[in-house]
Parts: structure tokens; C-alpha cells; sequence
């Protein structure tokens, strides 16, 4: 074995090392966001190729569920697209332009949808 620095501890429990964190939990997904019924959240459905290198996206924003809830809608509304995408704190990203279909699920399941933008 060749001399030199020890390794010891570079594998071991490494990541959760914080240098600093002054606000929030250790998990930033893990909010303390209520899951409430669909029929009590508005949100909203935009097309938008900003910041994404002219690739068109439909972002719904304005969802007040916990971020398993949030994975699994999304899930559901890519499945229903046939397309892929994220969810992303309180918003879900479907990537091509599905707003209208989008809309008409999201009002199907019971939220109240409102197309936004132009």
C-alpha cells in the first residue's frame, strides 16, 4: 500500500455534513404544507420556454399538498400526457405545450384550473 493521506471517514456518514444552514428543516423538501382537498386549491397552468433553452413547458403552480402527494399527482398527469416532467416544491412541470388538456384533467380530478398567460 503506498504512504500518504488516510481516507478514513470518506465514505462514512459524509453527507450530511452542513458548513452552515440558518433557516429550515435538514430535508428541503420535508414542508410542513397541509394536504388540502382538490376542490379547495386554485391553480394555475402557463406555457413557458423561459430559462429552459427554447424547450416548451407547462408549469402548474398553486398546489397545497405535501411533496409525496405532489410526485404522485404529477405521475399521473405525465402518464396522461405521455410526456415527461417534474414536481418541483409547490408547482409541476409537464414538459410540451398541454395546457388545455392539462386544465380539463385537473378540473376533471376536482382542483379548480384556470388557464393563465397567453
Amino acid at each position: 500500500m503506498a504512504k500518504g493521506k488516510s481516507k478514513s471517514g470518506a465514505g462514512s456518514g459524509a453527507t450530511d455534513r452542513h458548513v452552515y444552514r440558518e433557516f429550515g428543516p435538514a430535508d428541503p423538501m420535508a414542508r410542513g404544507v397541509p394536504d388540502r382537498p382538490p376542490n379547495q386549491q386554485t391553480v394555475r397552468v402557463q406555457v413557458s420556454r423561459k430559462g429552459r433553452g427554447g424547450k416548451t413547458v407547462t408549469v402548474i403552480t398553486g398546489f397545497q399538498h405535501s411533496p409525496a402527494t405532489l410526485t404522485a399527482l404529477a405521475k399521473q398527469l405525465k402518464a396522461q400526457c405521455g410526456t415527461g416532467g417534474t414536481a418541483r416544491e409547490d408547482t409541476i412541470e409537464i414538459q410540451g405545450d398541454h395546457a388545455q388538456k392539462l386544465v380539463e384533467l385537473l378540473v376533471a380530478k376536482g382542483y379548480q384550473a384556470k388557464r393563465s398567460g397567453g
